[in-house]
């Protein structure tokens, strides 16, 4: 009697063991943890289900995912950059200087990003030209951005910005959905496909893993860190005139502490603070999450001081989480 052939393809175990794998990894778990969220906040305030107030939700947390994406990519490599929410008050303040000798919404939309790029290429210059830390370098140009931003302002503000630069900050593209969401949506894609489905993706994660032995493997490793500095350098430029457009206003005090944010959304979307793993689909539900939890405790008049203890708590429970997984594992061995 002959054997039948077998195709491996269909045996049981593994579409069992393929399945729970996918219903076990990090993003999947995020989206319980935000349909619980979701479900949590729609019972704390009869307020939450309305499609306005929803969509006053994603206010809470677009301008920072925006930051989040390139931040994501920049530690994936093994660097990180704790001065984008300084790059957001230096960038609001050049648009300020150039809305005072009359620049357009173009020109002031151009000169606010522009000064993203220069400020993520002096980040990344002072990274791979010197070789120096980049946690050491971007917590001095946090201070350096900043700093001129209170040189230039001191106390005063710039006001008076035109009425079609609201529009990116307070406008809509249809019904709820806001310029500044539907512009995140656009930009995750974007950064999806960057990531998982091109080469420089790979060489991405390749270098955050073995940066010597990407560099013998050919990548150019100096390269592929300086663009991606770029990268969220223009991100933090975007999200100052996002943010700018919607206070419509400019102070060297503007989203001062949001490089926390930022990189907790990273973290908690299961990209490794050593570098070399993570997702963009993890940090995007991540960012509705925080957006979730701050909309909530707004809703429950919560203080604001109460939020950033949560987000600084939630920082380091999940950057201890994996820690705490290996060790246990390894008891167990």
């Amino acid at each position: 009697m002959t054997d039948m052939p077998h195709d491996t393809r269909f045996i049981p175990d593994r579409l069992d063991s393929r399945l729970r794998g996918t219903l076990l990894s990090w993003p999947s778990l995020l989206l319980v943890v935000a349909i619980a969220l979701f479900v949590i906040n729609s019972f704390a305030s009869p307020y939450f289900l309305s499609p306005w107030s929803l969509s006053d939700a994603t206010f809470n947390f677009t301008e920072k995912a925006l930051i989040a994406l390139a931040m994501a990519l920049l530690i994936i490599s093994g660097e990180i950059d704790l001065s984008v929410a300084s790059i957001i008050a230096l960038a609001s303040t050049m648009m300020g200087l150039a809305l005072e000798i009359g620049v357009g919404v173009p020109g002031l939309v151009a000169i606010g990003i522009a000064t993203g790029l220069v400020c993520g290429a002096f980040n990344g210059f002072l990274v791979t030209g010197l070789g120096l830390p980049s946690i050491v370098v971007t917590i001095g140009t946090m201070s350096f951005f900043r700093g001129i931003s209170y040189i230039i302002l001191g106390d005063q503000a710039f006001k008076g910005y035109p009425a079609g630069f609201a529009f990116f900050g307070q406008g809509y593209v249809w019904w709820v959905v806001s310029f500044e969401f539907a512009l995140f949506l656009v930009f995750a894609v974007l950064y999806y496909v960057l990531l998982h489905a091109t080469n420089f993706g790979r060489h991405i994660f390749v270098i955050g893993n073995n940066a010597l032995a990407a560099r013998f493997s050919g990548v150019r490793v100096e390269r592929v860190k300086f663009l991606l500095f770029c990268l969220t350098g223009v991100m933090s430029g975007i999200a100052s005139v996002l943010l700018t457009s919607r206070l419509a206003s400019t102070r060297p005090s503007i989203a001062v502490g949001w490089e926390l944010d930022v990189v907790t959304m990273v973290v908690l979307g299961g990209v490794a603070i050593t570098g070399g793993s993570g997702t963009i689909q993890g940090v995007f539900i991540a960012a509705f999450i925080m957006g979730l939890v701050t909309f909530g405790f707004g809703l429950l008049n919560v203080p604001g001081i109460v939020m950033s203890v949560f987000i600084g708590a939630l920082l380091i429970f999940v950057i201890a989480l994996p820690i705490l997984f290996r060790k246990l594992k390894g008891l167990r061995a």
